[in-house]
C-alpha cells in the first residue's frame, strides 16, 4: 500500500470513528434505549459501523432520528440520507460509513438484526465446529 493511500485510509478511518462517537453522543442525549455498536468492517463494504437502537413511541424514535441527523449535520459529517421517517417504526440514518437503525421495541425484536450482523461468518463457524 502507497503511503498516499494509507494515509486515505487512516483519515476516512478516524471520521468513521468520529461520526460513531457522535451518533453515540446523539442518540445518548436523546434517551435512545438498548444501543448496540456492531463493528462491520470485515463484514461488508456497506460500511465501518453500524448502530441500533431503540425509541419508546413512534414519537420517541421521530424524535431520535431528527436530532440524531442534526447531530451528524453539525458535526460536518456529510450528507445524510434518512428512510422510515413518515411512520417512525423503523428509521434508517445512513451517514456513509455509519448506519444507525432506529426501532419501536417490538418491531427490533422482530426483525432482531443484531444477531444477523453479531454472529460469525460461516468459514469461521465451520473453523470453530
Amino acid at each position: 500500500m502507497s503511503e498516499a493511500s494509507s494515509a486515505a485510509s487512516r483519515m476516512a478511518s478516524q471520521a468513521s470513528g468520529n461520526a460513531l462517537k457522535t451518533a453515540l453522543s446523539s442518540l445518548e442525549d436523546a434517551k435512545a434505549e438498548g444501543t448496540v455498536t456492531i463493528d462491520i468492517k470485515s463484514k461488508s463494504a456497506l460500511g465501518d459501523y453500524m448502530v441500533v437502537a431503540s425509541g419508546r413511541s413512534h414519537r420517541h424514535v421521530s424524535a431520535i432520528a431528527d436530532r440524531l441527523v442534526r447531530d451528524l449535520k453539525q458535526a460536518g459529517l456529510g450528507p445524510v440520507r434518512v428512510e422510515g421517517l413518515p411512520h417512525c417504526d423503523w428509521v434508517l440514518v445512513d451517514a456513509g460509513d455509519l448506519i444507525v437503525h432506529i426501532f419501536r421495541p417490538e418491531v427490533r425484536e422482530f426483525y432482531n438484526i443484531e444477531k444477523m450482523w453479531m454472529a460469525e461468518p460461516y468459514s469461521e463457524r465451520r473453523v470453530h465446529a
